[in-house]
């Protein structure tokens, strides 16, 4: 069992309990580390509902505009102030929208937009929510941070293959782990680790939003050799790297997909 107890963790991303960002949280709650989410003003009530149901301390959850530099520091200079160094940060935070994402509304007649016409004013908001956003939060939470502080953040497959339904976002993917790579190296004199954990598709609000999703899982299924993973699989993963155990691991992607990764076509061997 983990002991991280007295650790402080800042963890940006939860929307609901469906959230990966969610189950880290609860894990490392329940690892005895003392745990401060974000959220916006659409999630803030389910955040704070989660939280009080499991036992969290709520004194320092605040409203964070991940786009907002001043905001990201006002929350992670609450938690420092309050509860000391932060040892560990979650970046769980990724956002499309239907042009970026290329996918109709349920019920909708209209054909889902086309990758080659994705707005460039939509996927810059994309990426500066979904990977740029690392960037900004570890600019704020540098001199804030423990000795041997950890950094995580989620990323997905699609930076580096070819999933049709999940449009521009695979180019956020691709960002956001570049700028995984390059803060591991930033943060060499720090010690301050870096690192990324690619999930499988695992059912949350956000992946409903990706264009043909259930049939994915199904490709999963039968594709992965584990087969497909959970929200839970993945926090397992995630409270290796917000350890001790992971030191001298940076710069790393780790996939939590079942083996998907490796494979270059699916056995069904049903």
């Amino acid at each position: 069992m983990i002991d991280n107890k007295n650790k402080i963790a800042a963890v940006f991303g939860v929307r609901n309990d469906s959230s990966i960002a969610f189950h880290v949280a609860l894990k490392l709650h329940r690892s005895g580390c003392k745990v401060a989410l974000n959220y916006v003003p659409e999630t803030r009530d389910e955040v704070l509902f989660l939280m009080e149901s499991h036992g969290m301390d709520t004194a320092y959850a605040s409203d964070v505009d991940v786009r907002d530099e001043q905001a990201i520091a006002q929350f992670l200079n609450k938690v420092y102030s309050g509860l000391g160094p932060i040892d560990y940060i979650l970046h769980g935070v990724a956002f499309g929208s239907q042009n970026v994402m290329c996918y109709s509304l349920p019920g909708s007649d209209e054909p889902a937009p086309s990758y080659i016409d994705i707005p460039f004013e939509d996927l810059m908001d994309s990426f500066n929510i979904s990977a740029y956003s690392l960037l900004r939060i570890c600019r704020v939470a540098g001199p804030l941070l423990a000795k041997n502080a950890s950094v995580l953040t989620l990323t997905y497959n699609a930076s580096q293959r070819v999933f049709p339904g999940y449009g521009g976002m695979s180019v956020n993917k691709a960002a956001l782990e570049n700028i995984m790579l390059y803060l591991a190296s930033y943060f060499r004199k720090s010690g301050v680790r870096v690192n990324a954990v690619s999930a499988g598709l695992v059912m949350t609000t956000s992946s409903g939003g990706i264009n043909g999703v259930r049939k994915l899982r199904k490709i999963g299924k039968v594709t992965a050799p584990l087969g497909n993973v959970t929200a839970e699989n993945v926090a397992d993963t995630a409270l290796y790297y917000f350890s001790d155990l992971s030191l001298k691991v940076t710069g790393n992607i780790h996939f939590v997909d079942g083996g998907f990764n490796i494979m270059g076509i699916g056995i069904d061997e049903e």
